[in-house]
């Protein structure tokens, strides 16, 4: 039998990626305040969210999951909210058409603060001082002031977080997401595309379809799916003390739910079996995401999979796979074949970011486009192949303009990078790579789609 579990029965396993208060005075009060205060997130929403992934695990739906790197307190404005909710709804649109399902929407906002670490600290200029970890723990200024680990700023996130739900409740239910103006967007997109031919089929389709459903008597306003979206939010459980005092027992299920997101993922740092955040993890009925590297192998995904979804219930288990280009198909086919073999419930998810970050000439941390393509490629082959499914995609994106990723219909360079390079932490697509993106995973999904049609009829 596995042992008791509490939401502080973490604090007897080793965390690694977390800060040493200086004051722990002040971390007991904080946490205590953090406690008092009202979870973010309702119960409810984080097991329907739990539901829709158990569809993506079947096969039934597609998870589009993406967002900021690194949430920033000063970059806060609703107009940054608003581009980077809309840039998710133009994708969503995009990977439901070619894909004919359902698309499940996660951000990763209203909670993405915290940031894993390669070193403790790190030197510039001859100065050492503390990593910047996030903005729930230090500053990214470079000066020992701001890089002091402060534990109030944690309900400074905390109040960020409402502040961004808030608004984002408000634009999926308010006309923001209105079909009609997705598509309209998309076709904006497609004429300023310099291979605007290779899009323009798939966003024409979609405003045809909406005619065609108009001209049924089918719209917004007898129907509120075509104006309202179910949109959930996510972010890495990397803070425990952030994490603990928010999680709360729903009194109408029962059941223990972490209520500052609906979804919490388990990063490729952090998923030792007998660490403290799988510990958090395994004991809140939220959907796990679980971050999955070059150096996970066959038999500890297994040992982490028994632990995090010991009843093989689908959408409880999201594995996010991040190999990077190339490397994907050395990793990737011996675990989608081990855990088909094995009947494990599980959603498959390709990370095409974190395996693809490179230092650019001219000093910049960058991604190159081209081969975050190359592994969404690499890895939706890899599933056909293998009889699992490529079950959705996760992203670091904004919807402003930044010149942080390079390549892409911009056709941006190194030389670019230094324009509009606003990231606190990793590069991220901007506007519109992103919705390019969206139409070559597109292309995936109906190679995927013809695939499974003519797998069914015997022809594969």
């Amino acid at each position: 039998m596995p042992e008791a579990w509490a939401e502080d029965s973490w604090r007897s396993r080793t965390a690694l990626q977390m800060p040493e208060y200086p004051d722990p005075v002040g971390l007991a009060e904080t946490v205590d305040r953090l406690r008092r205060l009202p979870p973010l997130i309702f119960a409810g929403e984080a097991l329907r969210l739990r539901t829709h992934l158990g569809e993506v695990a079947r096969g039934d739906a597609f998870l589009l999951q993406g967002g900021d790197c690194a949430e920033s307190f000063d970059q806060l404005s609703a107009d940054n909210i608003r581009d980077s909710f809309r840039v998710l709804l133009q994708m969503s649109v995009v990977l439901t058409l070619a894909g004919k399902k359902p698309v499940v929407k996660v951000g990763r906002v209203a909670g993405q603060f915290a940031k894993p670490r390669s070193s403790p600290t790190e030197t510039v200029n001859g100065q050492t001082l503390p990593s910047y970890r996030g903005d729930i723990i230090n500053q990214f200024e470079f000066t020992p002031e701001a890089r002091e680990v402060r534990a109030e700023r944690m309900l400074d996130a905390y109040l960020q977080s409402a502040a961004s739900l808030n608004l984002l409740r408000a634009m999926a239910t308010g006309g923001l997401a209105d079909l009609r103006n997705v598509a309209k967007w998309n076709l904006g997109f497609v004429h300023s595309a310099r291979e605007s031919d290779r899009y323009a089929d798939l966003a024409h389709r979609t405003i045809d379809a909406l005619d065609f459903m108009q001209a049924c008597g089918v719209g917004p306003d007898n129907v509120p799916a075509m104006r309202s979206v179910e949109f959930f939010t996510s972010h890495e459980a990397l803070l425990l003390h952030f994490e603990e005092p928010l999680t709360r027992r729903d009194t109408l299920t029962g059941r223990t739910i972490a209520g500052s997101g609906h979804m919490l993922w388990i990063g490729d740092r952090t998923r030792q079996p007998d660490g403290a955040h799988v510990e958090f993890c395994r004991g809140i009925a939220n959907p796990i995401g679980l971050k999955c590297g070059p150096s996970l192998g066959e038999d500890e995904l297994m040992q982490l999979i028994e632990i995090l979804d010991p009843l093989n219930d689908p959408g409880r288990l999201t594995l996010i796979t991040r190999f990077g280009a190339e490397e994907a198909s050395r990793h990737l086919p011996a675990l989608a074949r081990r855990i088909r073999s094995e009947g494990r419930n599980v959603v498959w998810c390709c990370d095409p970011m974190h395996g693809n970050t490179v230092k650019s000439s001219t000093g910049y941390k960058t991604r190159r486009f081209e081969r975050i393509l190359e592994e969404v490629r690499e890895v939706f082959e890899i599933h056909r192949g293998e009889g699992t499914h490529a079950g959705g995609v996760h992203v670091e994106m904004t919807g402003q303009d930044v010149t942080e990723c390079t390549g892409g219909d911009q056709n941006l360079g190194d030389e670019d990078l230094s324009d509009r390079y606003h990231t606190v932490c990793d590069p991220r697509l901007n506007q519109s790579q992103s919705l390019e993106l969206a139409f070559l995973v597109a292309e995936q999904l109906e190679k995927s789609s013809r695939h499974s049609t003519a797998e069914a009829k015997g022809y594969v």
